[in-house]
């Protein structure tokens, strides 16, 4: 679904869930401001963009669109009732509605317990919670994405909406993006990261947000569940469950046990509406939260986030699909052991491991993408690849190449590899990816995309590397120092450069069986 679809209708009521977040209401507000400036865009493009001094102008002309939400209770959160009031959001508590011509549902999906139910004549969503639905021609759903705002900042974006011409706009969608992701600890997604880098909001007023987040009862709530903690020794490991609160109490109570001096890692975990809450914080080296957040989630709901902070959702549903009579608690003991024995761990500076299981391989000729980075900005310049596994982090040099692979797989090369193994082509490199490959000079914070600057190669029959399948999932240290390690799974392929041993690293088993052949 893309917003322009639903433009045809003039009478429109965004709805919230029961109680709504800042994730809820920042989403919701910046539809609605889409939708009531959409009809001056079709009387008179010619002012769309010319900024806020227009937005009162705007506001006449634009479609009869309200904000609103259902349920008991109005909004009593202090953080939430001074967003609404800053940033002037014309949400309303409703208990009835007159048959709208269209109701959109906004970070929550019609029919759902925590969505009042009301009658309309047409019905869409907009949400990125994973309940069985699936997107369609009136229903944009994004479990990938780990905030509504994410996803109306995608939506927007690609209707060709500037969310940055208003800052109140700009700043309803952070917050969102910050609360939701418990305070930007669980961002996994290129386009979380660039609504961080990219969104001009009023840092002034998130200051305030921040600080305006907890109540007595809430801190109440979290001393209880840091006094209850269940620690595993061998491990290394506390696992806290906490009654139902805000997802950041959990981000404040992990933050807090990580600095146990015999902690390393700890997982926070509540109820929450459709399933449960996971915060995850580590400060192992071999064991980043990001990782284990993904592991304990596999299958049934979604973890991500960054190397020593990280969270994840688990669907009720799902989780009693394969309970077995066992509690969520229960279920974290049994995977924590699964976890911390079920990895090797490999690192550049090691002897080669298992040389004798190693084959030679090469690349069969085919087509790359390259990019030099001082095509990219200044020698010496530091700059981040941005790519859908995270952020890469270069320094631009003569002798340093970004290559993209056919799946848009992005990985830097230096000079006299690239000598050795590709022939330049005087052609431009294109593909359709998911997300395409980006960069961002860290110090001017100023965004580029790397394909209009790729060219293409060919890679010859050299190119020899020995490899082997792993035989249990791998952390490997590589000397270029991808987030700390690069993780494998069982049947992946652990390959090192012929002649340099130093040179480890993983390719994913699809993509090597369509790029590599053996000799």
């Amino acid at each position: 679904m893309v917003l322009t679809d639903l433009s045809r209708f003039n009478r429109i009521v965004i709805q919230l869930h029961d109680n709504p977040d800042a994730d809820a209401v920042g989403s919701g507000y910046a539809l609605y401001r889409y939708f009531r400036l959409h009809r001056l865009a079709e009387r008179e493009p010619h002012l769309v963009g010319s900024g806020y001094a227009l937005y009162r102008y705007f506001r006449t002309l634009g479609k009869d669109v309200r904000l609103v939400y259902g349920g008991r209770n109005a909004v009593s959160k202090s953080n939430m009732k001074l967003m609404i009031s800053e940033l002037g959001i014309p949400l309303k508590h409703v208990r009835e509605l007159d048959n709208p011509e269209l109701l959109l549902t906004v970070d929550c999906q019609y029919g759902e317990g925590n969505v009042q139910r009301f009658e309309a004549q047409n019905i869409s969503m907009i949400d990125h919670h994973n309940t069985g639905k699936q997107s369609d021609d009136m229903a944009e759903i994004r479990s990938h994405l780990v905030s509504c705002a994410t996803v109306c900042y995608a939506m927007l974006k690609d209707a060709g909406f500037d969310v940055n011409e208003d800052v109140r706009t700009a700043t309803a969608l952070y917050y969102g993006l910050y609360m939701d992701s418990n305070q930007l600890s669980e961002i996994r997604h290129p386009l979380d990261r660039d609504m961080i880098d990219f969104l001009q909001y009023d840092k002034s007023l998130i200051t305030r947000l921040k600080y305006a987040n907890f109540s007595i009862a809430e801190l109440k709530t979290a001393g209880i569940a840091i006094s209850h903690n269940n620690y595993i020794e061998k491990y290394r490991t506390a696992i806290v469950k906490s009654e139902p609160c805000d997802p950041n109490i959990l981000g404040v109570i992990g933050d807090f046990v990580i600095q146990v001096d015999s902690i390393d890692v700890c997982v926070i975990f509540n109820e929450c509406r459709g399933g449960y809450k996971l915060s995850v914080r580590s400060c192992s080296l071999e064991s980043s939260a990001n990782e284990l957040a993904e592991f304990l989630t596999a299958g049934i709901g979604n973890g991500g986030g960054h190397f020593t902070k990280a969270g994840g959702f688990i669907s009720e549903a799902s989780f009693e699909e394969i309970s077995e009579g066992r509690t969520l608690e229960q279920y974290l003991f049994g995977k924590m052991d699964e976890y911390f024995d079920g990895y090797d761990v490999v690192h550049y500076t090691d002897d080669i491991s298992c040389p004798e299981k190693l084959l030679r391989y090469r690349k069969k000729p085919g087509i790359y993408g390259y990019v030099k980075t001082t095509d990219i900005a200044g020698a010496g310049t530091e700059f981040k690849v941005r790519t859908l596994e995270g952020d890469v982090f270069i320094t631009s040099r003569s002798d340093m190449y970004i290559m993209i692979g056919a799946q848009g797989e992005i990985y830097p090369v230096e000079t006299k590899v690239f000598d050795s193994k590709y022939t330049p082509l005087d052609e431009p490199f294109t593909g359709n990816f998911e997300y395409a490959p980006s960069v961002i000079d860290v110090a001017a914070g100023k965004p580029c995309d790397l394909l209009p600057l790729a060219r293409k190669c060919r890679s010859g029959l050299g190119g020899i590397i020995l490899a082997r399948p792993l035989e249990k999932f791998t952390k490997v240290f590589n000397a270029w120092n991808y987030e700390a390690y690069m993780a494998g799974n069982r049947g992946d392929m652990l390959c090192y450069t012929e002649g340099d041993s130093r040179d480890v690293y993983v390719v994913k088993r699809s993509i090597f069986d369509s790029v590599y052949e053996q000799v």
